[in-house]
């Protein structure tokens, strides 16, 4: 009978490193394919506000561009907390260009003003929004209802 030796050698030890490696890479790539709604299309955004619970009409929706500026004022400073609370950071898109959408919100609880949902969105994904109403004593909150 002869015994088969099961010697780890350099050769062996980088294929099973790249293998993981390739695995790891392809596991974090389908989580942002199928994690993020597509954003760039009104069917992407509105299942994107749909899913955080929001319901919004469609017909309301205006985009306007805006060119993000390139160092941040106390305000954007203050708005970007509230976004990294909710897992977005502007400070990444400092000086880019991105779409702002923003839909009027039908099912805001208790509230006798307009309500508007704001996505802040670059390519396919939403880097930042809103949910605040038009009163001058109004409110502004993060997107996901907690």
């Amino acid at each position: 009978m002869s015994k088969t030796s099961l010697k780890m050698t350099r050769g062996k030890a980088a294929a099973i490193v790249l293998g993981a490696a390739c695995l790891l890479l392809l596991l974090l790539l389908l989580r942002v394919l199928l994690g993020h709604a597509d954003c760039s299309t009104r069917e992407g955004r509105l299942a994107f506000l749909s899913r955080l619970g929001w319901e919004v009409s469609a017909e309301s929706e205006t985009c306007d561009s805006c060119l993000l500026p390139r160092e941040m004022s106390d305000v954007l400073r203050e708005y970007n907390n509230m976004q990294r609370a909710q897992g977005y950071d502007l400070s990444r898109h400092l000086g880019e260009r991105c779409d702002i959408y923003t839909y009027t919100v039908t099912n805001y609880p208790e509230c006798g003003q307009a309500v508007l949902a704001t996505l802040y969105v670059q390519g396919r994904r939403v880097i930042a929004g809103d949910v605040h109403s038009t009163a001058l004593d109004g409110f502004m909150h993060g997107l996901k209802k907690e």
